[in-house]
């Protein structure tokens, strides 16, 4: 009913003024080039200073390369295996798989280009079939279209890395040596972010560091306040100093929803969710374990949302968060998640199952770390009517 009270109006408007609502056509407007009118996008200050490279725009297109060479008569039925392999992992478009042939040969190249609805499904694609063995002679070697343009870049020849001048930092933990031993705390209103000193001797807030659209998210502190931690549609980012807040490092993870810190600070956990082409799929999970300093992804974990679903304090679109819970101290160490009757601890040097296998335990629904030690406690609740009492085991 209110919009179309809305409508009367602008009719009534136009009406008044003369103008023939039928007659335009707004799709047609744009800015000039390059003018954006004072308008600051919520991350571009933060990821355009650095000349980022952005995706090309061809993520959901795969290239798989060591298929058969096979002449024309044999290319529909090579087309038909091609196709029925990667149509089981997404939706292929129309006219979408494209397999070169040779004019001279009239035989196929050897490689073929397969376009998905989403990138989502092309990373997929890739995942599963990189390295899957058609026969003893073709094992596919599955590449993103994407990585082609990065390939074509890298020089002919060796040279050795330029050596840039040891610049020493700012002291990430200065505001501890506080005369006044105060706290900061951080806050969001509209667009602007601020952070200020908790003065309770004066009962008002002391002013650090105030940046308008400095996220278009939220803003996280780590655990014992080193950084402070951005969220962007491209990715998030760390600031720190004693009053600059200058930007760190950076973390690429496209739509990224959730992240968390471990309690050393050494990793920051990414989370993103994608919807499926297909509404009956689950939603496409990605998170990913980036090393603070380096910036560097030390492990991804991939799956549905039912995968990632089990434990956790709560979370979106069905993901329990946080999924992984670190073992105590500083070092970092482990980290572990929890699954449909299994536990799997990894550790940080390898990023790999400690023991190559996840702990079988039937019925477990709790489990935390020694705030100390590396020893893990595990629950499993009563069962069967008070048959099977509930327990505790480490």
């Amino acid at each position: 009913m209110a919009d179309v009270m809305v409508m009367k109006e602008i009719e009534d408007t136009a009406l008044r003024l003369g103008v023939d609502l039928s007659t335009l056509d707004l799709d047609s407007i744009r800015l000039p080039p390059g003018e954006t009118c004072g308008i600051v996008s919520d991350d571009e200050e933060v990821y355009q200073e650095d000349n980022l490279e952005f995706e090309s725009g061809f993520g959901n297109i795969i290239v798989v390369d060591n298929l058969p060479v096979v002449p024309r008569e044999k290319f529909e039925k090579l087309e038909g295996v091609v196709r029925k392999i990667y149509s089981q992992i997404g939706v292929i478009k129309e006219d979408g798989l494209w397999m070169p042939v040779d004019p001279e040969t009239d035989k196929t190249l050897g490689y073929c280009f397969i376009e998905y609805n989403t990138p989502q499904e092309a990373e997929l694609a890739k995942e599963k079939t990189h390295g899957y063995k058609l026969d003893r002679a073709h094992i596919f070697c599955v590449s993103m279209f994407d990585d082609f343009d990065k390939f074509m870049k890298v020089p002919n020849e060796w040279a050795p890395p330029e050596t840039k001048p040891y610049a020493p930092g700012e002291n990430l933990q200065h505001w501890l040596t506080d005369a006044k031993a105060r706290d900061q705390f951080v806050i969001r209103a509209g667009s602007d972010t601020e952070v200020l000193w908790n003065d309770a001797r004066h009962l008002k807030p002391d002013p650090v560091y105030k940046r308008a659209f400095w996220t278009e998210s939220f803003v996280q502190w780590s655990p014992l306040g080193t950084y402070l931690a951005t969220v962007h549609r491209q990715g998030a980012a760390v600031w720190g100093g004693s009053s600059s807040f200058n930007r760190l490092m950076r973390y690429a993870h496209p739509q990224v929803k959730l992240i968390d810190f471990s309690p050393g600070e050494k990793y920051l956990v990414t989370y993103s969710s994608h919807e499926p082409s297909n509404p009956r799929d689950a939603n496409r999970v990605v998170i990913n374990i980036f090393d603070v300093r380096t910036g560097k992804v030390m492990r991804d974990f991939k799956g549905s949302a039912d995968d990632f679903a089990v434990g956790g304090a709560g979370g979106v679109t069905g993901v329990s968060w946080p999924v992984f819970k670190w073992s105590g101290g500083k070092d970092d160490k482990y980290f572990a998640r929890m699954g449909k009757n299994v536990l799997s601890v990894y550790e940080t040097e390898t990023f790999s199952l400690v023991d190559k296998k996840s702990l079988k335990v039937e019925n477990i629904m709790d489990f935390c770390w020694s705030p100390t030690d590396p020893i893990i406690a595990l629950f499993v609740p009563e069962m069967g009517g008070g048959n099977q009492p509930a327990r505790n085991s480490q």
